[in-house]
């Protein structure tokens, strides 16, 4: 069991945390870590939106994501890389005790601390043939597996596919070091890995060769 500190140790690895609105489905948005304890601001700031209030079926079904959200271009190429997460505090970060979790200055790396049990998978929402990657893959399956959007309707991706969905926001973008998409972030020793995946187009441009024989040349959007 993971406990408060655990919590906000796996908070300052991913920058974000997720607040989910009932009765209308799964429907995720980004909090930035602020100047007290991270798990303690991001309820605070859940509990005051009235998310009954805001939100309607409509507003859901064409959500775009939060402003602050980065558009990524398709990975032209399978390849990894890690992320180092050592992270320097800015502030004092308060262990919810009236002490002193990490003073401000501190270098260390969270994964030392805590292991992150979840793989993120991360895909931009407007492009239909990533969506159909998505689907058909093994991760959509896994209940270890979080999805995160770059962009598109929150209404037209939950047709396609049934499972909670979130945005990716410049700070997670920022924080994996995301370049492309689709991409695969999971826990490897002391770093984070980032697994860029390429997904081969469906359409393309028949052109004749000499010879008589022909080609397809596929375009990357």
């Amino acid at each position: 069991m993971i406990g408060r500190t655990g919590l906000a140790v796996i908070a300052l690895v991913l920058g974000v945390s997720s607040v989910q609105a009932k009765e209308l489905g799964t429907f995720g948005m980004t909090y930035r870590i602020a100047e007290q304890d991270a798990l303690a601001e991001i309820e605070e700031r859940a509990k005051q939106v009235d998310w009954h209030k805001v939100l309607d079926k409509r507003k859901v079904e064409n959500f775009q994501g939060p402003p602050d959200r980065v558009r990524l271009p398709r990975a032209k190429r399978n390849r990894s890389f890690p992320v180092d997460m050592t992270y320097t505090t800015e502030i004092d970060v308060p262990d919810g005790k009236g002490g002193i979790l990490y003073p401000k200055g501190y270098t260390f790396n969270p994964l030392d601390y805590v292991t992150y049990p979840k793989t993120l998978v991360v895909i931009d929402g407007t492009d239909p043939e990533q969506v159909k990657w998505f689907a058909a893959s093994e991760y959509d399956k896994r209940l270890d597996v979080t999805l995160l959007l770059t962009g598109g309707s929150f209404g037209a991706v939950s047709k396609r596919i049934s499972r909670p969905l979130f945005y990716a926001d410049r700070k997670i973008v920022e924080r994996f070091k995301l370049k492309a998409v689709p991409s695969v972030v999971r826990q490897k020793g002391r770093m984070m890995e980032v697994l860029e995946i390429f997904v081969p187009p469906v359409s393309g441009n028949t052109i004749r060769r000499k010879g008589g024989k022909h080609a397809t040349v596929h375009s990357q959007r």
